[in-house]
């Protein structure tokens, strides 16, 4: 029996990598599945450990106010060292390209432990943009013995910097076995739609606002090449929108960190209650999201996830960032780079709002992100 460690972190990765635990525990008789929680973030992680019935075996629980991108190293490295030690399993399994999943990548490394690394072979080749992810999804690459591409583009991204052809695996993305799984549950579930209703308002939306036809606009935006002039513009751009589509809601749930509030008050005042047809609402757990995403009309976005969810809902995915790892959305037509400059974020959206031909050749387009069936294709691989 083969002893698999899942480490992840954050709540994207938690996302994308919980469909792939409860995948691993359906082969006690193959498998014993351990999973390591660093606790990147706290209670967005929890939340989504919740909704997928995941409970650690162990949880380093790192996160502290106010720490860096050192801080978050070093408690990670040190506290894998732990747990490694302890349960000496016979993989380690990271995903994508945050600190937990290169930090986790090392430590099983300074311990000769194999690594497979779940969303491999993303490149904007930039390694400041997006910062830090481009360079910790290189240094995993370069780390992991197996590899895991969601597409054929991320497998050549691989092929180019040398890997075997052997050692790559191409899988589809887990989080669209996530996003039908979640949206199979909601729709199944008349109480659950009234608790998701009842969530979105005490966060500071009522979705029935949405009867009768109404657009919603679904906005996210948290990363850190946009801090500063960037958000700025990008607020001032949703701004003016609102202004033009009275009759269209936007909801922005808003990232906790402060870089991200702060240019919102700069544009849209100290109060953000009763503001119209803007709704700045607290930040959301992952049901709730999806269900809002569901009924949104378009997405705008600086997530890397989204780019990949919200076609496969149909949903048009703007992307305000200059660089994306996900140019196969780009060739699919599925998404759109619109940066941060005030005038392409204003005129791309209306340009969506107005035209339904453009709408429709967005929302109809394939996703090539896959099929659901991503983790399916990595047990198979692990059996072997």
């Amino acid at each position: 029996m083969k002893k698999i460690m899942l480490v992840f972190g954050t709540r994207p990765e938690a996302i994308k990598m919980a469909p792939l635990v409860k995948e691993f525990q359906k082969y006690p008789d193959q498998f014993q599945t351990l999973v390591c929680v660093t606790g990147q973030h706290r209670e967005m992680l929890d939340q989504v450990l919740n909704i997928f019935s995941i409970v650690p075996d162990y949880d380093l629980n790192i996160m502290k106010q106010g720490q860096d991108l050192y801080d978050v190293t070093a408690r990670v490295l040190t506290g894998m060292r732990e747990v490694l030690t302890e349960a000496r399993p016979d993989v380690v399994l990271v995903h994508g390209d945050t600190t937990t999943s290169t930090v986790a990548a090392l430590a099983a490394f300074y311990q000769q432990i194999p690594v497979g690394h779940v969303e491999a072979g993303l490149r904007t080749h930039n390694i400041y943009s997006p910062w830090p992810e481009e360079m910790n999804r290189q240094l995993t690459g370069r780390i992991a013995t197996w590899h895991f591409a969601p597409t054929a583009l991320s497998r050549q991204n691989l092929l180019e910097e040398n890997v075997e052809d052997k050692k790559i695996t191409v899988t589809g993305n887990t989080v669209i076995d996530a996003l039908y799984w979640v949206v199979k549950k909601i729709k199944e579930d008349l109480s659950l739609n009234r608790e998701l209703e009842g969530a979105l308002a005490a966060a500071g939306y009522d979705v029935t606002r949405l009867s009768g036809g109404k657009k919603l606009v679904l906005i996210t935006g948290h990363r850190r090449e946009n801090f500063g002039d960037g958000f700025v513009h990008m607020c001032t751009a949703i701004k003016d929108l609102t202004q033009k589509y009275p009759d269209v809601d936007f909801v922005y749930p808003m990232h906790l960190n402060p870089n991200v509030r702060k240019p919102i008050h700069e544009v849209f005042g100290e109060n953000l209650a009763n503001l119209g047809n803007m709704f700045f609402i607290e930040p959301l757990e992952y049901l709730s999201f999806v269900y809002l995403m569901e009924k949104s009309a378009i997405v705008l976005t600086d997530s890397g996830g989204i780019q990949e969810e919200a076609p496969g809902l149909g949903k048009p995915v703007l992307v305000m960032r200059d660089t994306t790892e996900r140019p196969e959305a780009l060739d699919a037509g599925t998404v759109k780079l619109v940066g941060t400059a005030y005038h392409r974020i204003f005129n791309e959206v209306s340009a969506l709002l107005d035209d339904q031909q453009a709408y429709e050749k967005m929302s109809k387009a394939i996703n090539p992100y896959g099929d659901g069936m991503a983790c399916g294709r990595i047990i198979d691989k692990c059996l072997e």
